[in-house]
């Protein structure tokens, strides 16, 4: 673990369970992580700040988003916005503005316009990273990314470039991820779902049910597993990649997932691992109920952490840096839809070792979280119209 947390950190770069829901209850250098599931890293986060932590509260609301799903931020801060009928949106003055409309994007099931993410150049180039579920006259026919340069003026999108296509979006439009990280090797990975199709998470040729990590022009990147399949792929056997996150302290790279009617899934990413999901079931037919992990696949890796039954639904995953957050630094924030909270998780090493529910029910169904620039957390509600909400912790007395 700890050679891999060096390469990756020497590699930086500069500058059924539908989510559909709500529950009634409530790189160019190798990436890095361990070298299997309960084998401590050798890099720990840094000791955590004194001021405790008590909880998470309200500071601001932007609403009359359409269905928000991903936010990052532009280097001034200004919050940018995908919202999954397919229209880019920023929040400007307190208020949703309208950038433009993403051409091709089909909004059907549970796919539409969902990852984002801002090139490390993006102060120079002005580029960005989107996927979504493409076609056209309502009819899905991939999961996409695609490159556009984003205007000065806040109000077009130029220049596309698809970066990678074909990730399959299956019959129903469900279990598509769309997840876009930008790691600390540079690199864009990619969590995808398995369609719904019962062989494709453990076809080494198939994109789906997999995290891929790839260059910024799609390429397959360096240190990914070479293993005779698509040499894009550095993970497989997953459902539906909602999250991606990596830890700051050692570049350790963790995937949340949705599970089936139990166990959604915190996982512990390790290149070339097998995650053990395999939904192939009688005749053939996609089991819904197949275990997250099964334990015929050979050296299959278990979860770091598992919802238990019912499943919550986690989405989009954050590690809380900002320095107002005290000893929740280096926690692992994750959006959870289903359940309606934000659910803050302690890591020690590449486990959770507990988990509290903040916010719960107090929202709606939470999608993306996200550190923002003056160190605040940040969350999409996923709704119509939905919010973006401002969050700010609470010091214990």
């Amino acid at each position: 673990a700890g050679a891999l947390a060096a390469l990756v950190l020497a590699g930086c770069t500069p500058g059924g369970t539908p989510d559909s829901q709500p529950s009634p209850s409530t790189a160019s250098a190798a990436p890095t992580t361990s070298a299997a599931p309960g084998t401590p890293s050798a890099s720990r986060s840094p000791a955590a700040p004194q001021v405790r932590i008590s909880g998470v509260q309200v500071a601001e609301r932007l609403e009359g988003f359409d269905r928000p799903w991903e936010v990052r931020f532009l280097p001034d801060g200004t919050p940018l916005v995908t919202e999954r009928p397919g229209t880019l949106a920023v929040g400007v003055d307190g208020q949703r503005r309208l950038v433009a409309t993403v051409p091709g994007v089909v909004a059907a099931g549970e796919g539409g316009l969902m990852g984002l993410a801002l090139d490390p150049r993006f102060e120079q180039n002005r580029r960005i990273y989107a996927c979504f579920a493409a076609g056209s006259g309502g009819r899905v026919q991939d999961v996409r990314v695609v490159r556009f340069r984003l205007a000065e003026g806040l109000d077009a999108l130029g220049d596309p470039t698809p970066i990678v296509t074909g990730i399959p979006a299956g019959a129903g439009n469900r279990h598509l991820g769309c997840r876009l990280e930008i790691g600390p090797d540079g690199m864009l990975w990619i969590g995808t779902g398995d369609a719904v199709q019962p062989t494709l998470p453990q076809d080494p040729d198939s994109l789906a049910g997999k995290v891929l990590r790839v260059t910024l022009d799609g390429e397959p990147a360096a240190g990914n597993p070479r293993t005779g399949g698509d040499p894009r792929v550095l993970t497989s056997g997953h459902r539906n990649v909602q999250g991606l996150a990596f830890r700051p302290s050692d570049g350790a790279a963790f995937g949340v997932e949705h599970g089936t009617g139990c166990d959604d899934e915190v996982n512990a990413l390790v290149p070339g691992g097998n995650y053990g999901w395999d939904p192939v079931g009688p005749g053939g037919r996609y089991a819904e109920g197949a275990p997250m992990t099964e334990p015929d696949i050979p050296g299959a890796i278990g979860a770091a952490w598992s919802s238990g039954c019912p499943t919550i639904a986690p989405s989009g995953a954050e590690i809380i840096t900002g320095e107002p957050w005290g000893d929740w630094v280096g926690r692992l924030a994750i959006a959870v839809l289903k359940d309606e909270q934000l659910l803050v998780a302690t890591l020690a090493d590449d486990r959770i070792t507990e988990t509290r529910a903040e916010l719960v029910g107090e929202l709606g169904r939470l999608r993306s979280v996200r550190n923002g620039p003056d160190g605040s957390l940040w969350v999409t509600v996923d709704s119509s119209p939905g919010d973006l909400v401002r969050l700010v912790p609470r010091t214990a007395d």
